[in-house]
């Protein structure tokens, strides 16, 4: 046996007040059962746990009221279907738990929901059916959840229908009603707590930062000041080691300023501040830009630094901020350099041709960069905190390599800003990071060999 719904809730569905007739007729049970209702409310108010909240209902009213199968289902405003998420049974039955119910195919679901009111499904003998009776709990006159219940064999007469009483339909309705402030309350509550634990994780993770941050800080701050003094005290054998004390002073204080223009940065996106202007962008200045300021640093650590250009017979021009694409394309390389010991970095664009509108303008397609490398990777559990802000996937790797850890977050805010998304890529740990972003494409250029045709959404 078993919620018959598919062919149940074909059958006539009476509400409450048209079924008094023949309630009336039938045994009264009230006095136990109101009891046991008033302690089964009780219960259910003393706790906030959804899940205690949803059992406690269906097993108690299906004791209470001697059903053979009763549900409950969760339901969101504008949402096409419920799903069941408790279940009690006094027979064996086919398990309904985490089934999606379609609202529409259900009249008596509609009508429960519409209503607020018991809603009775007859059954017809002579087809092996039984009642059902469906009642939505709600909270200020907003629904939240559906409770079916199914009469045990005994309580259906040679009729098919049901027999509870008014006063026990009635009770249901009652304690529909608290139910469902017990489920306000209890989503109210856990939606607080989620926001008080994503709260604490925020907080935690700007600690981080800033621990990271203020080493990060303090470390070229150093280094500028070692060098003035040795200056200042004369401690330089020749003018030639007092030059090269000064250009390590005037590293350190690049250094110092980047590390500072990074946390600015970040603190204007996250205030809704940062303003580009776009315009005309020749992609292969911004290859060569990037190719000056890393070469050496490949260089030092004797990894390749390869670059692919897409093959055209004219220059590949996009729309976007220079500066500020460089800034990404040096975060990105930059980072690759710093996470790779062995092998080396590729970069390589791709033209995309497919039209798309970006602030209501036409372009005739992307350019896709790609910065490959052969470094350490991510792990596949840590890659979701890659992008999120004052994330670090790992403080101490964060530590170890040096840097504030908004590289990729900072990186993504701006090609976002410039119509573009930003993607990253790893097998895992020690297999190696891809990261790719577009950005649009100014005009279309004349290509040697067929360019891609990818799909993708802005």
């Amino acid at each position: 046996m078993g919620l018959q719904l598919e062919s149940a809730l074909e059958e006539p569905i009476v509400s409450f007040q048209e079924s008094e007739t023949v309630a009336h007729s039938m045994m009264v049970r009230s006095g136990q059962s109101k009891k046991l209702l008033t302690k089964i409310a009780r219960n259910i108010r003393r706790t906030l746990n959804l899940n205690i909240i949803w059992q406690q209902t269906v097993d108690s009213l299906g004791e209470a009221l001697g059903a053979s199968h009763c549900i409950i289902c969760s339901y969101k405003p504008n949402c096409p279907q419920v799903q069941v998420v408790a279940e009690y049974a006094s027979v064996p039955v086919q398990p309904m738990l985490g089934l999606e119910l379609s609202i529409a195919n259900q009249p008596a679901f509609c009508q429960a929901l519409e209503t607020l009111e018991p809603i009775i499904v007859q059954g017809q003998p002579a087809k092996l059916q039984q009642s059902l009776v469906v009642v939505a709990t709600c909270y200020q006159d907003q629904p939240n959840a559906l409770i079916i219940l199914q009469p045990s064999v005994e309580l259906i007469g040679s009729t098919g229908l049901c027999q509870w009483t008014v006063a026990e339909i009635e009770m249901v309705r009652d304690l529909a009603e608290q139910v469902g402030t017990a489920i306000a309350h209890a989503t109210l509550y856990q939606e607080l707590e989620e926001a008080r634990l994503q709260a604490e994780e925020a907080s935690r993770l700007k600690s981080e930062f800033l621990a990271n941050t203020s080493h990060e800080l303090r470390t070229p701050l150093n280094g500028m000041l070692g060098f003035l003094k040795l200056i200042l005290e004369g401690m330089a054998d020749d003018p030639e080691e007092q030059h090269e004390f000064i250009e390590e002073a005037y590293r350190s204080a690049l250094h110092l300023l980047n590390i500072i223009n990074d946390i600015l940065d970040i603190a204007k996106i996250e205030a809704g501040k940062m303003e580009l202007e776009l315009g005309q962008v020749k992609l292969d200045e911004l290859f060569t830009a990037m190719e000056d300021f890393t070469a050496s640093q490949a260089e030092q650590k004797n990894l390749s630094l390869g670059i692919q250009m897409p093959d055209t017979a004219d220059e590949i021009v996009v729309y976007g901020n220079y500066q500020r694409l460089l800034q990404v394309m040096l975060n990105l390389v930059g980072n690759a350099l710093k996470f790779t010991h062995e092998g080396g970095i590729t970069i390589s664009a791709d033209v995309v041709r497919k039209k798309f509108l970006f602030q209501n303008q036409e372009f005739p397609g992307i350019v896709k960069v790609r910065v490959a490398d052969t470094g350490i990777g991510v792990s596949l559990d840590k890659q979701d905190k890659m992008f999120q802000s004052f994330s670090q996937v790992d403080g101490s790797r964060t530590r170890q390599y040096g840097g504030t850890g908004l590289g990729l977050t900072i990186s993504q805010k701006l090609v976002e800003a410039m119509g573009g998304t930003v993607n990253f890529y790893s097998m895992g740990e020690g297999l190696g990071s891809t990261v790719t972003f577009t950005v649009p494409l100014y005009q279309e250029p004349v290509m040697v060999s067929a360019p891609t045709d990818d799909s993708f959404e802005m």
